[in-house]
């Protein structure tokens, strides 16, 4: 396949021959004769294929059934723009295209025009000009708006005896009238639809819709072409309640759709009477069935972008379907806000009023966003659950969307989870404000589980990820409760043409975008599902091996005590939420042996009587003179660092400073190589060393000197004197036989457990910074909202990656000198440490993170994997977190695999409850003589057959056998 810049060099050789033919076309043919009759040829269609040339008769007859068709006259000279009115087309109304029997004269239809009163200045214009649409005087039009541009139509009315309105015999041809009594204007629908969709995919409001339709009338002078701005917003208005009415089987006289009636739902979210047949009890249930299948699961949020400004004239404001789709309806809204209080609890944790405060000092705003409730698992809105926010958000606000959303289509559904930003706050008291309200309620015995989005809870403090994560919930399978982040993306689309508009319009236009997103995700849903599908199964195999792996290695005592502590806690969580603190480490200060711990254990054992140092003094201390080595090389590495960020042109303060480090340092390793003999049995000099050893700066891969600063430093002149690189007379720097040849076999030992301790303080220190940038990112990075603000972030930011390296420098190094002692297994246990474990992304232990939900932690946040448990109690629990964390994991992966799988049912369920649905409408029109109406309830039970048939069909291809009934819940 050729790529992009391919194709244009090729046009590039080809662009004259285009160009050329391209002017070729403002010609006539040569022989000028008309297209159909081959009479002399005057007119040029631009809507016909090829443009054709026609006569003037012909020109007429042709266009007949096209006269939203642009033409143009031949003038000997060029083409001018013209009007088919121009050349005598009329529409005839009624009686087939005909002129109608009853009318004798054309002056009959000429009346005074209700619908615009506006006046075009032809004083502005030069004298001569042509624009196609604007008539004699002497001879009346109607103004037609087509997507084509905006025509001057000679329009001959029916006045036969019975005829229908004027306004009703041009909505019967498609046009739909700007006025009911004396209609000047119309809209052809295919315009309307245009404009409709073109505001759904591209937020194009009507005055730029109408100004391009303006453009495409006359080029040069489109302010002579009428201005039907206004007409058009209105008119849109009632196309879409029409749209509405029509799609949803309410277009007989006495349908009246009820609360939420005129939108579309979830065809995978488990809606009884819809998808499940509630005839069923649920003693036929297949005892494996799972207790949650049968759960609504909601997310919540709300969007500050769906701005409205106070309206002009609220007093004579109309609503067309107030209540009927996803906006709830304006009284009882009201009615609720004026009774509701305003609480305002304390938070127990972060302070989550930063997004209430956003907007709610903005005084110019009738409403300063929407929020609401969507399906949690497919993104679909909850009919009549989205509502207008006055000052922020607020929880009262909230508790009317929540309290809608819950009664929709839920009869028989005892378990909803319900994901929200700030749940751990709002969930409290939930269930005693609904009950104290008389315009809340929830169905009877309903289970509230509250969830927060796996984005939103790192915000959070550190509890509230166990306890409302989508991890740990059973039942939620795989989501990550922020899919309504997604959905406010396309309606923001329409929010900043919604802004001005009147609150009906406003609340008409989120509606109409609202039900075509849940629209796309309904012919979508096949697909999805059977991709979700894939990526279960694999997930649930990949999982479920892991964790067998890793169950094979716990004693099965131990997997009985956390198995219990698992079923206790899901089963307590809804009442406790702190029941769910078991998926935390509790590790007691103390229990992970530190450096200053095996210190100390050293320095105790030095006074049992069976220690080397009780018989022989000079043993006394060695502990503390190991350590304090490992302290002072800890310092090189500090040092080091220092002097490489000193760059190539250092200041003098700076090599000043650098001194005085070098100066203090080597004043340690002074005192320290003091001391030497006492415990080696022979003098040590500082600048030469027994054995070769390397040096700090040549780690193997777990040299982090290079993560941030220069790596091929420069050595400055005033930098001869460089204690950072003296090689301290360590055990492990000596090696294995010179320390044997000594007999310094429990001072390597003795080192051995110090560097234990370091390695656990050294990867202690990590974790924590790491916690912090991940927390800078989400708390102070993300949130800036100046360039002052996010400079001082990402300064923190980069002081943390500071500590976070020089603490990985020195577990590299302590790794090395390890792996240089004898007589241990603790590399196993303390593998190497790579660049890639230091990303924050590791650092908050979330394996369901974005992007990484099944990736697995660096080794360090759960090392006794890698180690032995029995009889040490910190990796015990390390183990224990980690071991139920996979199990979740696990867990949610194959919750997926039967989620999806009834999914695929649910969803054939719908499409075939629908066309059913449509059949039994279509009956019923065929019955009463509605014929139209008929029509279109065939088409549309053939539409959700089809739907059904190939969603049946591509499920069939991902599962070899779809069960054709699911078991479902009574009423």
């Amino acid at each position: 396949m050729q790529s992009q810049n391919e194709y244009l060099r090729q046009w590039k050789r080809k662009f004259k021959d285009y160009i050329n033919l391209l002017m070729v076309r403002e010609t006539p043919p040569l022989d000028r004769l008309c297209e159909v009759c081959k009479k002399d040829g005057v007119y040029k269609c631009h809507g016909c294929f090829n443009e054709p040339l026609f006569c003037t008769e012909c020109c007429r007859t042709q266009h007949q059934r096209h006269p939203f068709h642009r033409i143009s006259q031949w003038t000997g000279s060029f083409f001018q723009e013209t009007s088919l009115m121009k050349v005598g087309l009329h529409i005839h109304l009624a009686h087939d295209g005909t002129p109608c029997p009853s009318s004798t004269e054309y002056s009959s239809d000429l009346f005074e025009w209700s619908d615009t009163n506006e006046h075009i200045d032809h004083n502005d214009y030069l004298e001569g000009t042509s624009i196609p649409l604007v008539a004699d005087s002497d001879h009346p039009a109607t103004t037609i708006v087509n997507k084509s541009g905006v025509h001057s139509v000679s329009i001959w009315y029916c006045h036969c005896p019975g005829a229908l309105n004027p306004d009703m015999q041009l909505f019967q041809a498609g046009l739909f009238p700007a006025s009911f009594t004396r209609p000047k204007t119309a809209f052809t629908f295919s315009m309307l639809d245009n404009f409709l969709l073109d505001n759904l995919e591209y937020g194009t409001s009507a005055m730029n819709y109408y100004s391009k339709i303006r453009r495409l009338t006359s080029s040069i002078f489109p302010l002579m072409v009428p201005d039907r701005y206004r007409e058009l917003m209105r008119t849109a208005r009632q196309w879409r309640q029409c749209k509405l009415y029509k799609w949803h089987g309410f277009a007989r006289k006495n349908d009246e759709p009820k609360t939420g009636d005129l939108a579309l739902f979830c065809p995978a979210c488990p809606q009884p009477g819809i998808n499940l047949d509630r005839s069923t009890g649920t003693a036929t249930q297949p005892d494996d069935t799972p207790s949650w299948l049968f759960t609504r699961t909601l997310v919540m949020d709300g969007n500050f972008k769906a701005e409205h400004l106070h309206p002009v004239n609220p007093s004579d404001e109309v609503s067309l379907i107030d209540g009927l789709a996803f906006m709830v309806g304006d009284e009882r809204y009201k009615s609720h806000l004026a009774v509701a209080q305003d609480r305002v609890q304390k938070s127990d944790c972060n302070n989550h009023h930063a997004v209430n405060q956003a907007n709610a000092s903005r005084q110019k705003l009738e409403a300063t966003g929407i929020g609401g409730c969507a399906c949690a698992r497919h993104g679909c809105f909850v009919p009549h659950s989205m509502v207008d926010f006055q000052k922020g958000e607020r929880q009262m606000n909230m508790d009317y969307a929540l309290s809608q959303a819950l009664n929709y289509n839920t009869d028989g559904i005892s378990r909803a989870i319900m994901f929200y930003d700030i749940n751990c706050q709002y969930n409290k008291f939930l269930k005693d404000w609904i009950a104290s309200s008389m315009y809340l309620s929830i169905p009877i015995s309903m289970d509230i589980i509250p969830g927060i989005g796996l984005w939103h809870v790192h915000g959070h403090q550190d509890s509230c990820y166990v306890r409302y994560a989508s991890n740990f919930i059973h039942g939620t399978g795989r989501i990550d409760g922020e899919i309504m982040e997604t959905l406010w993306a396309s309606l923001n689309i329409i929010s900043p043409s919604a802004r001005g508009m009147g609150t009906p319009h406003r609340k008409e236009v989120l509606d109409y975008q609202m039900n075509d997103s849940n629209f796309m995700k309904m012919i979508r849903i096949t697909k999805f599902l059977c991709r979700k599908f894939k990526e279960a199964v694999q997930g649930a195999a990949e999982s479920t091996l892991s964790f067998q792996n890793l169950n094979e290695t716990v004693q099965p005592a131990m997997v009985i005590l956390w198995e219990a502590e698992e079923a206790v806690a899901q089963a307590n969580r809804l009442e406790d939420p702190t029941a769910m603190d078991i998926y935390e480490v509790w590790l007691e200060k103390g229990k992970s042996p530190t450096r200053k711990q095996q210190e100390l254990r050293l320095l105790e054992a030095q006074n049992r009587l069976d220690h080397p140092a009780t018989n022989s003094p000079s043993w006394r201390g060695a502990a503390t003179w190991l350590a304090t080595g490992l302290t002072i090389e800890e310092s090189q590495i500090s040092l080091s660092r220092d002097v490489k960020r000193l760059g190539r042109h250092p200041t003098d303060i700076q090599l000043l400073t650098v001194a005085r480090l070098r100066d203090k340092l080597q004043t340690r390793i002074t005192s320290f190589l003091e001391m030497a003999p006492t415990y080696l049995g022979f003098a040590v000099d500082g600048n030469e060393q027994d054995s070769p050893v390397d040096t700090v700066h040549n780690s193997p891969d777990e040299d982090y000197s290079d993560l941030n600063d220069d790596h091929n430093p420069e050595t400055h002149h005033a930098s001869i004197f460089q204690p950072e690189l003296t090689i301290l007379p360590l055990p492990s720097n000596l090696g294995i036989v010179r320390c044997n040849e000594l007999g310094l076999t429990d001072l390597m030992k003795e080192e051995t457990a110090l560097c234990e301790g370091q390695a656990n303080d050294a990867l202690h220190a990590i974790r924590v910074h790491l916690g912090d940038k991940a927390v800078i990112f989400r708390n102070t990075i993300r949130s800036a909202k100046s360039q002052a603000s996010s400079t001082r972030a990402w300064t923190q930011v980069r002081s943390v990656e500071m500590v976070v390296n020089l603490n990985a420098r020195i577990y590299s190094k302590c790794r090395l000198q390890l792996a240089k002692l004898p007589d241990h297994d603790l590399l196993k246990k303390y593998l190497p440490l790579k660049k890639e474990h230091l990303k924050a992304n590791a650092a908050v232990a979330d394996p369901n993170a974005r992007g990484q939900r099944d990736a697995t932690l660096a080794w360090f946040w759960s090392i006794n994997v890698q180690g032995d448990t029995s009889g040490n109690d910190w990796m015990t629990e390390f183990y224990r977190v980690n071991w139920l964390r996979t199990k979740a994991l696990c867990d949610r992966w194959n919750e997926e695999v039967i989620l999806v799988k009834h999914e695929m049912q649910w969803s054939v369920n719908f499409f075939t409850y629908k066309a059913k649905q449509w059949l039994s409408l279509m009956d019923n029109a065929t019955y009463t003589g509605l014929t139209g109406h008929a029509c279109y309830a065939a088409r549309q039970c053939h539409i959700y057959r089809q739907l059904a048939a190939h969603a049946a069909e591509s499920f069939q291809k991902v599962i070899p056998v779809i069960q054709p009934e699911v078991p479902v819940v009574s009423s």
